[in-house]
């Protein structure tokens, strides 16, 4: 049985770091793949995304320069909502699903305004302040000290314009609602137990919009839980990959 290969979309405003446990547990069993997002991390940031969109591309782009006909693809907060694009664009290449922490609405009237909001302000004072308010959102109070830091760090080292642009792709992408009941290929969908950017709740609504999907609740975690409980994510992780390779 051959393993299909594995593509991790990191979220907003992280780098392809976010994913460092699960390319340490996986590549050895399997092609991994962790981008680093148009804009984000080593990636250039020209040109900047101008839709949401541009991320399902660029992953696309990536498949193709890899030669990777089809994989599983993965993504946690806004990279679940590119995962969700991805899908909607080419359900061709893609055998199964991992959405982490995110959620498939659109964004709401208030939404838009405080992303544009946000956009001004780390263009306006830099990415710092921001990483300090929000570092015990993204990861529990209760997190180990080493995965705070390596969090604040991803923040940190984010280019402002690229955050920037991001949100302002982010505020207009599309709603994915309607998509997930047509989706034919099996998904994960985990989440952090403490997690209040897209609580327990939103998971719950997609798992049950997904036809044939797995809900993994991951205690003592907020929205990173593949960085703040990585063994449990990566036992849900390594269960789901073996059910997409047989069925493959």
């Amino acid at each position: 049985m051959t393993a299909i290969p594995l593509v991790l979309v990191h979220g907003h405003p992280f780098d392809h770091t976010m994913w460092r446990p699960q390319i340490e547990a996986f590549s050895a069993s399997r092609r991994v793949l962790a981008p680093d997002l148009r804009g984000y991390g080593a990636s250039p940031g020209e040109p900047p995304v101008e839709r949401f969109e541009d991320f399902a591309r660029d992953v696309e782009a990536l498949l193709d320069e890899q030669d990777v006909p089809a994989c599983v693809l993965a993504g946690l907060s806004m990279g679940g909502q590119i995962v969700m694009d991805c899908y909607r664009l080419f359900p061709e290449r893609i055998r199964g699903l991992v959405l982490a922490d995110t959620f498939p609405a659109a964004e709401t009237p208030e939404g838009v305004t405080v992303r544009h909001a946000m956009a001004d302000r780390l263009l306006r004072e830099g990415m710092a302040g921001y990483a300090d308010e929000v570092l015990e959102k993204m990861v529990a109070p209760y997190a180990p000290d080493e995965v705070k830091a390596h969090v604040h760090g991803m923040m940190t080292a984010t280019r402002p314009e690229a955050a920037a642009a991001a949100l302002r792709a982010r505020a207009a992408r599309s709603d994915h609602r309607e998509l997930l009941p047509r989706v034919t290929v099996p998904a994960l969908v985990v989440v952090g137990a403490d997690d209040t950017y897209t609580p327990v709740a939103d998971a719950r609504a997609m798992h049950a919009a997904l036809p044939d999907s797995r809900l993994c609740v991951v205690e003592g975690a907020a929205h990173l839980p593949n960085l703040e409980r990585p063994a449990e994510f990566n036992t849900a992780l390594g269960e789901f990959l073996a059910k997409a390779d047989a069925r493959s």
